[in-house]
C-alpha cells in the first residue's frame, strides 16, 4: 500500500507578496543599501542647494520666500527617483541569476514578485522621503499648510515614486542587463529635473525651450507640491484644480502607458 498523497500547501497571494518583500527589504538592513538611500536624500539636498541658492535666489526672491522653499519639492523628487531607481537593478539581476525562472517554476502569479519589488521600493522611497523633509527644514523649507496638505504632498511623493519603480522595474525585466540600469535610469531624471522650474522660474530658460520646461512632469509635479507645501504671505498661492490636474494627468498617462507594457513583459515571461 502506498501512503496517501498529502494536499501541497497553496499560500495565499497575499502571503506570497509578504514574503518576497521581506525578501527585497532584509537585505537593504545589512548590506549598507539603506545607508546609501539615506546618505543619497542628504547629498542631493546639499548638491542643489549649496551650488544655486545664491545664485538663483534672487531670481525666485518674488515667488518664493526662500530658496530652501523653492527647491524642496524638487530635491523630494530626486530623492525618491534615485530610491525607485534601484529596482530596475534588482529586476535585472533577478532575471540573469535565474530567479524568475524559479519563481516560474512555483505556484506564484507572475505579478507578484513585481509587486514586491515595487513595494521593497516604496519602503526606500518613504525613507529618502523622510530624509529629505528633515534636510529641507535645516536648511529652511517649512510647510504652510494643514496637516492634510502635508498627507497629500507626502502621498503624491511616494505615488510617483511607486510609478517610477513600476517602470523601472519593466526596463530592468526587459533588458536583463545590471550593468547598463545606472546610466540608462539615473541621466533621464537628472536631466528633466534640471531642465524644469524646480531649479528656477520658467522665465529664467531661453525662450525656444520655455514651453518644453514648463509643460514637463518635473514641472508640473514641481508645481503642485509647492502648492501643497504652501508659503508665507504674500508668496504661494492657493490649491486649485489648475494646480492638480497636470499633475494627475501625468499620474493617469504614465500608468496607461507602463500597465499595457508590464502585463506584455510579464506574459511573455510566463509562457
Amino acid at each position: 500500500m502506498t501512503a496517501p498523497a498529502t494536499a501541497r500547501p497553496c499560500p495565499s497571494a497575499l502571503a506570497q507578496w509578504w514574503v518576497l518583500t521581506g525578501r527585497f527589504i532584509a537585505p537593504t538592513l545589512r548590506n549598507g543599501e539603506l545607508i546609501i538611500t539615506i546618505a543619497s536624500s542628504a547629498i542631493f539636498t546639499a548638491g542643489f542647494y549649496i551650488p544655486l541658492h545664491q545664485l538663483m535666489g534672487a531670481a525666485t526672491r518674488g515667488i518664493a520666500s526662500s530658496y530652501a522653499q523653492y527647491i524642496m519639492p524638487l530635491i523630494a523628487l530626486q530623492a525618491i527617483t534615485f530610491a525607485a531607481m534601484s529596482t530596475a537593478f534588482r529586476a535585472a539581476t533577478d532575471s540573469v541569476q535565474g530567479i524568475n525562472r524559479r519563481f516560474k517554476s512555483m505556484p506564484i502569479a507572475p505579478a507578484t514578485p513585481v509587486a514586491a519589488r515595487i513595494s521593497a521600493a516604496v519602503y526606500r522611497c518613504l525613507v529618502s522621503l523622510a530624509v529629505a523633509l528633515v534636510c529641507g527644514h535645516l536648511i529652511g523649507f517649512r510647510f504652510h499648510r494643514s496637516a492634510v496638505y502635508i498627507v497629500a504632498f507626502c502621498t503624491l511623493v511616494l505615488v510617483i515614486g511607486a510609478l517610477l519603480s513600476f517602470g523601472a522595474d519593466l526596463v530592468g525585466t526587459a533588458t536583463q542587463n545590471p550593468e547598463a540600469m545606472t546610466p540608462l535610469l539615473i541621466l533621464p531624471p537628472l536631466i528633466f529635473g534640471l531642465l524644469s522650474v524646480g531649479v528656477q522660474p520658467v522665465e529664467q530658460f531661453p525662450r525656444w525651450i520655455q514651453p518644453i520646461v514648463r509643460d514637463q512632469p518635473v514641472s508640473r509635479f514641481v508645481d503642485t507640491l509647492r502648492a501643497l507645501a504652501g508659503d508665507t504671505p504674500p508668496h504661494g498661492g492657493p490649491v486649485t484644480w489648475s494646480v492638480l490636474a497636470p499633475s494627475l494627468a501625468w499620474l493617469c498617462g504614465l500608468a496607461a502607458m507602463l500597465l499595457p507594457a508590464s502585463a506584455m513583459v510579464l506574459s511573455r515571461r510566463a509562457r
